[in-house]
């Protein structure tokens, strides 16, 4: 058998709606009526920090979902995380922003600014979108077509690291006596033009202190894995099952090395969502009370616009149908129509119970059990070489995302599978990422 990996593992806090599971705003513990309430989201990131999570993050989606029978509408992440870096000391402030629609300087600029004023603990989930739906938001007829939207994505990164090198470390001088502010020769427009983007620079905003705020990737089917080799510094990643989750994580680490990157460059960390009780009846019972708030029509609903084939019209007891290839004719997330795929096949699920699980945890990995078992499979995901951490998904919010700060973190402390407290100051120090020089992202460095 081959030596346990040792070492830590990392932790990031997904903060999602009122909670990852579909109908978690219904239960009498949610925080949905403080949805919009700043406060909600600066107590959850101060307890986040109190757990000394390396990071927490916030997804985006560009256009409304669910508005009648779940809850719906976020703030923009950007905006949110800049304000709860001034009620936060530590923590990193991670969050999504779409290649596809937007611009490389915006981006550029507000990540900028985000690592600026947090002191060096922004994130860029890096994210193609997913549906037309996002499209028409924008004045576009459609949706690109899923390999070109990964090409764009990778001149878009170009650019956006490009802008962020515009400014020498020092570049700014401020001498009062001389009269000068910055060094013009360590400021520098970027040459040439892609196919899809241009933009002269400098940025004006100088080089975040982070060199580059952490780069994350949350792809996971063959473009996205390539692009996460190349870009990626963090992968969020769907991953139910241990074996599934450790061919993933050799397939992207052997990738590395092409691109003249080490193993420990790039964190993978798949998403968990616990469903934790004191003893393993309390947390069945919490399971059966979220599953039986997901109505039938919601869950076939899901797994119909998921799968993109109308199932309304099957048993909901009975077995997922032969349909077409939907992987095929996904443009969307192909990894996670795929991930269906496998664990209506894998485990025998019916329609019913496929959507009620999807709804439950997207697909994610998804724990129900005591805090103990919990730190078991973390711990056992880590040494056999599954993750390199996981980025938490509580159920619902807030209540479930103290729940593992007060009694999972603990025993991942006492195992030694878990920082006490921070060492350094930024996210990179954190995660153990390196800080890039100017100049450290070349596209042309691949190895042939």
């Amino acid at each position: 058998m081959a030596e346990q990996r040792q070492g830590q593992l990392h932790l990031g806090a997904f903060l999602y709606f009122t909670g990852h599971h579909h109908a978690g705003w219904r239960h009498p513990s949610s925080g949905v009526e403080q949805m919009f309430d700043i406060g909600n989201y600066v107590r959850m990131a101060q307890t986040a920090e109190r757990g000394k999570f390396d990071m927490i993050f916030f997804a985006d989606l560009l256009h409304l979902i669910y508005p009648s029978h779940a809850a719906a509408g976020m703030f923009d992440p950007i905006a949110l995380l800049s304000a709860l870096s001034m009620a936060t000391e530590k923590i990193g402030l991670t969050a999504t922003m779409s290649t596809t629609y937007n611009e490389p300087y915006n981006a550029a600029r507000k990540f900028a600014t985000l690592d600026h004023i947090s002191g060096g603990r922004a994130g860029w989930n890096i994210v193609t979108s997913q549906t037309d739906a996002e499209a028409f938001n924008f004045g576009r007829e459609q949706h690109p077509e899923h390999g070109l939207r990964y090409e764009m994505a990778q001149e878009f990164v170009d650019v956006v690291t490009g802008l962020w090198d515009s400014w020498e470390d020092d570049a700014l001088v401020m001498d009062r006596g001389a009269g000068l502010f910055a060094d013009p020769d360590k400021l520098h427009a970027l040459d040439g033009q892609g196919r899809w983007y241009r933009s002269r620079g400098p940025l004006n905003v100088p080089r975040p202190p982070q060199g580059y705020p952490v780069l994350i990737q949350a792809g996971s089917s063959g473009p996205g894995q390539a692009f996460a080799a190349r870009v990626g510094e963090v992968i969020f990643t769907a991953q139910p099952h241990l074996a599934g989750a450790q061919s993933f994580y050799q397939g992207v680490k052997s990738q590395l090395a092409r691109f003249g990157r080490t193993q420990d460059s790039l964190k993978i960390m798949p998403g968990i969502s616990p469903i934790i009780g004191s003893t393993e009846e309390e947390a069945r019972r919490r399971e059966r009370e979220l599953l039986e708030l997901i109505r039938p029509e919601e869950a076939i609903g899901f797994l119909s616009g998921m799968l993109q084939t109308d199932l309304s019209g099957y048993p909901a007891d009975g077995p997922l149908p032969d349909i077409p290839d939907p992987v095929i004719a996904s443009n969307g997330m192909k990894s996670r129509v795929q991930l269906i795929m496998d664990l209506a096949r894998n485990e025998n699920l019916s329609m019913l119970e496929l959507g009620r699980r999807l709804l439950g945890a997207r697909g994610h990995l998804q724990f129900v059990g005591t805090p103990e078992r919990l730190a078991d499979l973390m711990a056992e995901w880590f040494r056999q070489y599954g993750c390199d951490g996981f980025n938490i998904m509580p159920p619902v919010l807030p209540g479930d995302l103290d729940d593992f700060v007060d009694h999972v973190v603990p025993i991942l402390q006492r195992r030694g599978l878990f920082r006490e407290s921070y060492e350094g100051a930024t996210l990179r120090d954190h995660l153990g990422l390196a800080r890039p020089g100017v100049g450290h992202f070349h596209p042309d460095r691949v190895q042939q």
